[in-house]
């Protein structure tokens, strides 16, 4: 039994991305929930760069899946919103409720679903949120009741996009390496997740946060977040750290960069027994051995986006630091905006770009 409070439209707008680096706006039906389902009035959504990358250009196969990844369903796996009606069987929450949509259900029985990495599932029912089921670039969104989270208050549905992908990412991997008062922590790669990782870090107490960049525009646009004790291209990094750490090198490092000379860099300033955590996606890894990795005692931790548990640990920690993800945000689009906000991202974003339904007049 379905409740509400208020009458819902028949109609709704969806984003699709046909793989020719456009994005098109359609009209589709608005959904009904099922068993274990919520409708979803979407708050915000982000555009992430696995959308740029494996969808948005062309269609392409991703982790082992045979053939293109995407389905043809409506875009976007990082949505936050409010419950506006409940299927059958929902127990947990109510209308009115303030979410966060972990991107992917699993089945929900493997060792990996109970442990709430239904990233990890590898059962064929799994299902990424705007890959193989109509995701968050919408108006509405139907979701199972398992891959929610509830969004404090205190955050905004921008700051809940975040958190549904980029920052629940970095702060998986900034966790693994155990960030501390005791780090000094090197951030390789300033895009969304870096800046997520340097912000998420120094809520755990890092005491410096060392950023590396290629890009001259995205390191200014690092620098305004006064997050970075300093943010320098790759080629000024060895002089900037040994300053910053008396020589030492950083004992924690993320590389979010996704490539070789990105990883090759957390590698070549890190620490003895320091702690290295990998979570940008793609490239290739090529290091020497013996000085680099063994006689340094170094520990390399690979992580792939985050749990159920502790995205939920993070939306909390998030309101008692006083971090607000939105401040990576360098800009914000209606659904009618679907097309701008896709090329922007693609190209010379400086920050995160989101979709905000709302913030068209025509809803």
């Amino acid at each position: 039994m379905s409740d509400t409070t208020a009458p819902l439209p028949a109609t709704m707008r969806g984003v699709y991305l046909p793989g020719n680096s456009t994005a098109e706006v359609r009209k589709l039906p608005v959904p009904v929930p099922g068993p274990g389902q919520v409708l979803l009035r979407v708050g915000a959504a982000g555009i992430c760069g696995s959308d740029i990358g494996y969808i948005y250009r062309e269609h392409k196969s991703h982790r082992g899946v045979d053939g293109p990844a995407y389905r043809g369903v409506v875009a976007g796996h990082e949505p936050s919103g409010t419950v506006v009606s409940t299927g059958p069987g929902v127990r947990r929450y109510r209308t009115g409720d303030r979410v966060v949509v972990y991107h992917i259900a699993g089945c929900g029985l493997c060792d990996n679903c109970a442990r709430g990495y239904q990233i990890s599932c590898a059962d064929p029912s799994r299902a990424a949120y705007g890959w193989q089921r109509d995701g968050g670039a919408a108006d509405y969104l139907l979701a199972d009741e398992h891959t929610l989270v509830p969004l404090p208050d205190e955050l905004s549905y921008v700051d809940g996009a975040l958190i549904a992908c980029g920052f629940g990412t970095a702060y998986e991997g900034i966790r693994r390496i155990g960030v501390n008062g005791d780090d000094d922590l090197l951030v390789v790669g300033l895009g969304p997740v870096g800046l997520a990782a340097a912000m998420t870090g120094r809520g755990r107490g890092a005491r410096r946060v060392i950023g590396v960049e290629v890009s001259p525009e995205r390191r200014a646009w690092a620098d305004g977040l006064d997050v970075f004790d300093a943010t320098v291209a790759p080629e000024e990094a060895a002089d900037t750290v040994a300053a910053l750490t008396g020589g030492r090198g950083a004992s924690t490092a993320i590389d979010c960069s996704g490539t070789r000379p990105g990883r090759s860099t957390a590698i070549g300033h890190i620490a003895e027994w320091g702690r290295i955590s990998l979570v940008g996606e793609g490239g290739t890894l090529e290091t020497e051995v013996s000085d680099a990795l063994l006689h340094k005692q170094v520990t390399l931790y690979a992580s792939w986006v985050t749990s159920v548990p502790v995205m939920a640990e993070l939306a909390r920690n998030l309101v008692r630091w006083g971090v607000r993800p939105e401040r990576i945000v360098s800009d914000r689009f209606g659904l009618a905006g679907a097309a701008e906000a896709f090329g922007l991202a693609a190209g010379a974003a400086r920050g995160k770009v989101v979709l905000e339904p709302g913030l068209d007049a025509e809803r």
